[in-house]
């Protein structure tokens, strides 16, 4: 052979196996919620986060790609919409514009900026009170990573009929490779071998069984931990092992356990694009939250429950039902409810007849559920993009002045897409604009600690097809009672049922009519919304 050679660090599955599992039941038994709420701290995981695509948000220099120093400089625009976290896409080098395939885990893609300036970036967002969490894509890397064109050179050296060896070059094992002709295998040209790629040919899935991989995640985390990053996205984590959920949670478990060793306020936000009942077991892991995806997207609950597919009602039904599962899967969990991704259709696309009202109300819906509310780059003014992933992903739209040195070129093969609603310019400079309301229902989320941390109560007496009401109950705060008319009528409700008192603290309505609150009789107009507190 002509091999490098390599010390591998070896240990006993079983035996990781067991401690991962004995270390998933005291995570989920010592959570930060106990049955009903946590501490309503400013640093805890309870939080508001914005999700920007690096690329497409803004450009600093001048070349047409959104990048770090570009992100410092909207840092005012981002706190004063109310964000107290920011989720960065994948920043590490790679040849692709959207980064999910990762050449270096250590560094910076040059197109984006440098180290200084990401750390520049953690220390301004610091300063502020902004988390920042890392985009982790530990499924699969480039087929440029060193690690991969080592196992692949040593396959192409390795005469013809010899076993590969993995004391040899240790890399072999940080793949899936096999000899025979597998679905969902890609032949490496030049040898008689074949590595798992289940994403893309270019996308070598990494082998997370073995020990050393999960040795070399270790020290990413550490690394990235070192720099002062809050957390980690985590990508696609029901993906990690095909069609087997139970080891996608022992290993969601292994990461949850190994970023909380190095540091014990990480948090961890998995992607687990799935089903209730799916996400539900993954929290047995012990991590921090999931994505809430079936609230999210066009065919997601919330954009049914405006479309007329469900009731009001059955949209609050399904936020308790959702709770519950939750909690009682893993009682220290923080759900991630969320409307849209870079992975979506943009929400002003839902609605095509919608001059605004039904896409406020959307985000609402999902800004008032519980947990670290997610909201993508660009959806607080409505912007479109649909088809192509490339479409979902175009550059901010900051102003309509083709010469504004903020706006990127966006990724390469974008369609056209004509803006709906008007640029942020514009919308600044109007009271009713999407900007304006998603600014005050951040405001109002923030505001009242009970939205985020509390529990959630179906108020029967007022919820039906078009009307959703519910209470959200605190052992710290003021519990509070939120009411939304879904519907383009108004709608008039007697909260004389209740048998207690409320106090009018917060309206919405999206049309800018007025909402009327007399004895115990509301009016709700068409696309509002109402808080109360309990007295």
């Amino acid at each position: 052979m002509i091999p490098v050679s390599f010390i591998k660090k070896r240990m006993t599955g079983k035996i990781q196996k067991t401690i991962c599992i004995m270390l998933c039941a005291m995570l989920c038994l010592s959570g930060c919620r106990t049955g009903r709420k946590a501490n309503a701290s400013v640093d805890d995981k309870y939080r508001t986060t914005y999700e920007i695509f690096v690329g497409s948000f803004c450009d600093s220099n001048g070349d047409g790609t959104g990048d770090l120093n570009g992100i410092r400089s909207k840092l005012d625009y981002i706190e004063a919409l109310g964000f107290n976290a920011l989720w960065l896409t994948p920043v590490h080098p790679s040849a692709t514009y959207h980064k999910y395939d990762v050449d270096d885990y250590y560094a910076i893609d040059p197109a984006f900026g440098t180290m200084e300036d990401y750390e520049a970036l953690l220390k301004e967002c610091h300063d502020r009170g902004i988390k920042v969490y890392l985009d982790l894509v530990l499924n699969h890397t480039s087929d440029e990573h060193e690690w991969f064109r080592a196992a692949s050179d040593y396959l192409h050296e390795l005469p013809a009929g010899w076993e590969p060896d993995p004391s040899y070059c240790r890399y072999f094992d940080y793949y899936n490779f096999t000899s025979q002709p597998t679905d969902g295998y890609t032949h490496l040209e030049g040898t008689g071998w074949y590595y798992e790629s289940r994403f893309w040919s270019e996308m070598p899935d990494l082998n997370l069984n073995s020990d050393a991989v999960k040795d070399e995640i270790r020290s990413i985390m550490a690394f990235w931990l070192g720099k002062g990053v809050d957390g980690f996205r985590l990508d696609a984590v029901t993906s990690y092992f095909q069609d087997d959920q139970t080891a996608n949670t022992e290993f969601i478990c292994f990461l949850t356990e190994a970023a909380h060793s190095i540091d014990t306020d990480c948090y961890l936000v998995g992607e687990a694009w799935t089903d209730r009942d799916t996400i539900t077991g993954l929290y047995s892991s012990g991590i921090d939250s999931l994505f809430n995806f079936p609230f999210a997207g066009r065919d997601g609950l919330i954009a049914k429950t405006l479309n007329g597919t469900y009731s009001a009602s059955y949209y609050v039904k399904n936020m308790v039902q959702a709770e519950k599962a939750y909690a009682d899967a893993a009682p220290g969990c923080v759900d991630a409810p969320f409307y849209t991704n870079h992975d979506m259709d943009r929400s002003a696309e839902y609605y095509p007849d919608d001059s605004g009202p039904v896409t406020k109300m959307a985000y609402a819906m999902s800004l008032l559920m519980t947990g670290n509310s997610f909201v993508y780059y660009g959806e607080e003014i409505g912007m479109n993009g649909s088809g192509r992933d490339e479409n979902r992903r175009a550059p901010m739209y900051w102003s309509n002045e083709a010469s504004d040195p903020d706006i990127c070129t966006g990724p390469p093969y974008t369609d056209e897409v004509r803006m709906k609603f008007p640029s942020l310019a514009d919308q600044m400079k109007d009271e009713g604009s999407l900007y304006n309301w998603f600014k005050e229902v951040i405001r109002i989320r923030n505001e009242y600690p009970a939205i985020a941390r509390g529990v959630t109560e179906n108020a029967l007496f007022l919820s039906d097809e078009k009307t959703a009401a519910f209470f959200r109950r605190s052992d710290t705060d003021d519990d509070l009672l939120i009411v939304m008319n879904l519907s383009s009528r108004t709608e008039e409700k007697n909260l004389k049922k209740a048998g207690k008192g409320f106090k009018l603290k917060e309206v919405l309505a999206a049309n800018g009519e007025s909402i009327k609150y007399k004895g115990s009789t509301l009016n709700l107009p068409a696309y509002s919304i109402v808080i109360f507190t309990v007295e």
